[in-house]
């Protein structure tokens, strides 16, 4: 990085609130692997919780600390090397996503394969209506489940989406449409029943 695109980040991420989006996140990325400890802090509090959500709605909620502290060590380890090329969001739930499968492909290896289908998201998330949301995205296939959470739980955009899951916008644009009515077709089948 070179001294004017440090001092560029620097300016811009020194107005970062904590609801920051994913330019004023990539600016904080920025700033941190230039070696700012404040940004540093900053940007792991201001996408440490959605990270975590999205884990848990990968692997079992047991896991989920485990497995963000995981990826925060991971991405903090990978900052030097971040140029900001991308979103600095989409980058971090790439590892976020790299994690969960490491940590599946270890459990399958173990023949100790982790629950599937998370029946929470941990102790923010306990009312009857979001348990019957997390058992209904327990029922989809992952690849629909995980462009369903990052799309619509979790406020990515259909590009950003596809960079973190490794495919086409087109692609997530239909799992999103094929969890959307498998959820409707469900819940219709439960009013039903």
């Amino acid at each position: 990085m070179t001294a004017a695109q440090r001092r560029r980040a620097c300016s811009y991420a020194d107005r970062v609130n904590p609801d920051a989006g994913p330019a004023d996140l990539t600016a904080l990325a920025l700033r941190a692997a230039a070696g700012d400890v404040d940004a540093l802090d900053r940007f792991v509090r201001a996408t440490h919780d959605q990270v975590r959500r999205f884990i848990a709605y990968q692997a079992h909620p047991r896991h989920a600390d485990d497995l963000t502290q995981e990826t925060f060590a991971r991405a903090i380890a990978a900052l030097p090397t971040f140029q900001g090329r991308s979103h600095a969001r989409t980058w971090l739930f790439s590892i976020a996503k790299n994690v969960v499968t490491d940590s599946q492909r270890v459990a399958a290896r173990r023949r100790t394969v982790p629950h599937p289908a998370p029946d929470r998201l941990g102790p923010a998330r306990s009312d009857v209506t979001t348990t019957v949301l997390d058992h209904l995205l327990a029922g989809l296939p992952a690849e629909q489940r995980d462009a369903l959470v990052l799309t619509r739980v979790l406020g990515f955009g259909y590009d950003e989406a596809a960079e973190v899951l490794g495919c086409a916008t087109g692609t997530i644009r239909s799992r999103v449409a094929r969890a959307r009515t498998a959820l409707r077709a469900e819940r219709r089948g439960r009013s039903a029943g």
